[in-house]
Order: structure tokens, then C-alpha cells, then sequence
């Protein structure tokens, strides 16, 4: 998971509505009721669609160059950036259950010492995988 920015179409829709598709994923559009609204909707998207293909293990393709990219008349390309490991940490935060083994002397001073061994757990996989 990692930080990316792709280049986005945007449409206008009238009454300040857009639609926006990044020509670099297939099936990755979006809109928005206002310009601030689509950008913000534009990044949830593409971070969707990069955490998926990251999850599935697919490539994942070079952002296209902004100056190549053709546009009708009233369109216009801005790139979106967007971060997969802050979008999945938002969207799935769902507890999952792990049964481990450790040496019932540690057990026993952790406990002793009032370990929350779940947090203790994180904390130090967290720190195993450079994540904050």
C-alpha cells in the first residue's frame, strides 16, 4: 500500500455537477455535485480501485502524462492523488481474531503488568511493517 496520483477527466454537468473517469483504469469514474465535491469523490475512487488491484496482486499501470491526455471542449485533466494504506485503514477497521502461542512466563508477566495484548500486538506489527 502506497501513495499514487493518476490524471482525471473532468466533465461538467451543468448547475456546477461534473463526471470524472481516469483513463488509466478501466471502470474507474465517478461525479460530483460541485468541482470540490468531485475531487474528493475522484480520490475515494481511484483508492478503491488501487487497493484492489494491490489486494489482487494485478499490476498496476503508469500514470498516463497529463499534456497527452485528449479532452473535449469544457473538459479538463487534474491529477488526484490518493494514499491505499490511509483509504484501507478508514474503510476496514473490522477486528479480526488471531490465536497465537507465547511462553507462559511472558503470559504471565504481561498480564501481571496489565498488557493489552491485542494493542500490543499491533503496535508491534505495525512496527515490523514500517506502517504509523
Amino acid at each position: 500500500m502506497k501513495k499514487y496520483s493518476y490524471p482525471a477527466v473532468f466533465t461538467p454537468e451543468g448547475n456546477g455537477a461534473y463526471s470524472i473517469y481516469f483513463p488509466d483504469f478501466e471502470s474507474c469514474y465517478t461525479c460530483g455535485d460541485s468541482l470540490a465535491d468531485g475531487i474528493m469523490m475522484a480520490e475515494d475512487v481511484l483508492a478503491f480501485t488501487l487497493y484492489d488491484h494491490e489486494k489482487e496482486n494485478r499490476p498496476v499501470p503508469s500514470p498516463s502524462n497529463l499534456n497527452e491526455i485528449a479532452v473535449q471542449p469544457g473538459e479538463f485533466v487534474n491529477y488526484i492523488a490518493c494514499d491505499t494504506l490511509a483509504y484501507i485503514k478508514m474503510h476496514s477497521n473490522k477486528a479480526v481474531k488471531k490465536t497465537l502461542s507465547i511462553p507462559e512466563w511472558l503470559n504471565e508477566a504481561a498480564e501481571k503488568a496489565g498488557i493489552n495484548f491485542s494493542r500490543a500486538l499491533q503496535d508491534a506489527l505495525m512496527k515490523q511493517l514500517n506502517i504509523n
